[in-house]
């Protein structure tokens, strides 16, 4: 089965009040082209799941700056004074969540699982209104699953099935992602008719939709 997409079809999979992972780190390993066609959609009240803001003008940043984000779950936001001054004026809501519990509470998603129990964060703001659980003399923060509608995610390769692999650093976020949303669609920079088994990092299983880079 050939999951290969056009800019259409992708656009028919957005509406508002959607919740959407996006993968990248800094914008590295971020799916430029996906992030063009959302904001040329003009969808808006989104959720977005990301490790940050990206930049003004890269990533999840270039939402943002379209105002068409209502909630931003993220590790940080720093890069991006937009992000900062949208959360400033009341405009976009932002939930910093440390970025291990991040990683981990989607990939809970992904497995089924309930939540995840992590001391990062006890004793901080990042504990208020959680629950915590002690555990021989250590106290552990529950941290809830974290998953979405809508995953966008970055691949290196792909074959016509939707086997994805991934360019060094920017693999980050992006294999757990695909674990973690009803609906997954990679933008490959590069196609192949099948991918060695021994080297694929996201199975077809997990992937429902490829776009193809042009350029």
């Amino acid at each position: 089965m050939d999951k290969t997409i056009d800019k259409q079809a992708f656009m028919a999979l957005l509406h508002d009040n959607q919740t959407i992972m996006v993968g990248g780190f800094m914008a590295c390993g971020t799916p430029e082209t996906l992030i063009d066609w959302v904001v040329e959609s003009g969808v808006g009240n989104l959720t977005i799941i990301c490790n940050d803001a990206g930049f003004k003008d890269r990533g999840v940043g270039k939402l943002i700056a379209n105002d068409q984000v209502k909630t931003l779950i993220a590790s940080h936001i720093g890069l991006n004074p937009e992000a900062g001054a949208h959360m400033s004026a009341g405009t976009m809501q932002c939930e910093l969540v440390p970025q291990g519990t991040l990683a981990e509470r989607i990939r809970a998603h992904g497995a089924g699982l309930g939540g995840i129990l992590t001391p990062t964060g006890v004793g901080t703001i990042v504990e208020e209104g959680k629950r915590v659980i002690e555990t021989d003399g250590t106290k552990y923060l529950l941290e809830l699953p974290l998953g979405a509608d809508l995953a966008l995610i970055d691949a290196r390769v792909a074959d016509r099935h939707g086997n994805l692999v991934y360019d060094k650093t920017a693999r980050n976020f992006n294999p757990v992602m695909a674990m973690a949303a009803k609906t997954v669609v990679a933008l490959a920079h590069e196609t192949t008719a099948t991918l060695d088994p021994e080297n694929v990092v996201t199975p077809h299983v997990l992937v429902d939709h490829i776009v193809k880079e042009v350029g």
